[in-house]
C-alpha cells in the first residue's frame, strides 16, 4: 500500500466517523423531541446510545488495527525500495570488478605472479557473488517454507575453523580468532555455515578497519551456546530485535556507506529458528556486538 492509498483511507475514516457522530447527534435529538409524547421513547433513547457506542468502539478499533497494518506495510515496501537499490549495487559490483581484472589479464604482458594475483581478486569477486546469490535463494526458500533441515553429527568447532580459514585467506588485513570447544551436535551442516557465513560477514562490514572476530562456543548446562562476537562500534540496544527482520538496514540505502542486502541476519534468525534455537544481539564487553546463539545440547 502507497502513501497515497493510505491517505485516502485516513480521510474516508475521518468522513465516516465525523457522520456517525452527526447521525447519533440527530437521532437522539429527534427521539428527544418526541419523549414528551411518550415514555418508551426515552429506553430507545438508551438503546441507540448503547448500541451506538459498541457500534463506534467497534469503528476506532478496526480503524486503529488498519492504521497498524498500514505502518507495517509501509516499512515493509521501504525496505523492500532499499533492498532493490542495494542489491541491484551488490550484483553488479562484483561483475564489473571480474571483468576488469580478466581484461587487464587478457591485454597485458604482465608477470605470472600479477596475473594470479588479479585472478585470485577475481575468484573472491565470484564467493562475494555467490554469497549474495545464496541469500537470496535461502530468504526465499525460508519465506515459501521450502528450505528443509537435513540434520547430520558435526564438530561445531571444525566447523568453525573452515569458515574463519576460508575468510582470512579473503581478509588478510582481518583477524578471526577461535575460541571454543569441541562440541559434537546434530544439525544441518550448510545452514550452520550459513549462520556463520553470515555472521562474520556482518562483523567485517560494520565493525571498522581494524576489526577483531571471535567465534566461540561454550557448553552451559544443557545448552550449546556459541556464536560471533567483535569489538567494532556495535549495534543500538533499541535496535537488537528489528536487525533480524527482513531487509532491514539502517539508514537511507541511497547514501550508505556499507554494503549489503538486509538478507543476512534475517536468514540467520529463520536458521537458527528452524534448529530449534534461539539468536540475540547483546553489547560486547567493552565493546562490539555479540551475536549470542543458544542451542539444546
Amino acid at each position: 500500500m502507497n502513501r497515497r492509498t493510505a491517505l485516502i483511507f485516513y480521510i474516508l475514516s475521518v468522513y465516516v466517523f465525523v457522520q456517525f457522530i452527526w447521525w447519533g447527534y440527530h437521532l437522539i435529538e429527534l427521539t428527544s423531541e418526541l419523549a414528551a409524547e411518550s415514555d418508551t421513547i426515552s429506553k430507545r433513547v438508551v438503546m441507540i446510545i448503547g448500541e451506538g457506542a459498541v457500534f463506534l468502539i467497534l469503528l476506532v478499533v478496526g480503524i486503529w488495527q488498519i492504521h497498524r497494518s498500514i505502518g507495517r506495510e509501509l516499512k515493509l515496501s521501504e525496505r523492500q525500495n532499499n533492498f532493490l537499490l542495494s542489491v541491484t549495487h551488490e550484483l553488479k559490483t562484483p561483475l564489473a570488478g571480474n571483468k576488469l581484472y580478466l581484461q587487464t589479464v587478457l591485454r597485458r604482458d604482465l608477470p605470472k605472479e600479477q596475473q594470479l594475483e588479479l585472478i585470485r581478486k577475481a575468484i573472491d569477486e565470484n564467493t562475494r557473488l555467490e554469497r549474495m546469490i545464496d541469500n537470496i535463494l535461502n530468504a526465499s526458500q525460508l519465506e515459501n517454507k521450502a528450505l528443509k533441515l537435513e540434520k547430520e553429527s558435526l564438530n561445531l568447532k571444525v566447523l568453525m575453523e573452515q569458515v574463519a580459514a576460508r575468510f582470512n585467506s579473503l581478509n588478510d588485513a582481518q583477524s578471526i580468532e577461535i575460541n571454543a570447544e569441541d562440541i559434537a551436535l546434530t544439525g544441518d551442516k550448510f545452514m550452520l555455515e550459513a549462520i556463520l557465513n553470515n555472521l562474520v560477514e556482518n562483523a567485517l562490514k560494520y565493525g571498522g578497519k581494524d576489526v577483531k572476530i571471535v567465534l566461540y562456543a561454550h557448553r552451559h548446562g544443557a545448552q550449546v551456546v556459541w556464536g560471533v562476537k567483535d569489538n567494532g562500534p556495535g549495534i543500538d540496544p533499541a535496535l537488537s530485535k528489528v536487525i533480524f527482520h527482513k531487509f532491514f538496514r539502517i539508514g537511507n540505502e541511497e547514501i550508505r556507506a556499507q554494503k549489503g542486502s538486509g538478507l543476512g541476519l534475517f536468514i540467520v534468525a529463520e536458521l537458527v529458528k528452524m534448529h530449534g534455537g534461539e539468536v540475540q544481539c547483546i553489547p560486547n564487553v567493552p565493546s562490539g556486538s555479540n551475536f549470542k546463539i543458544s542451542f539444546h545440547g
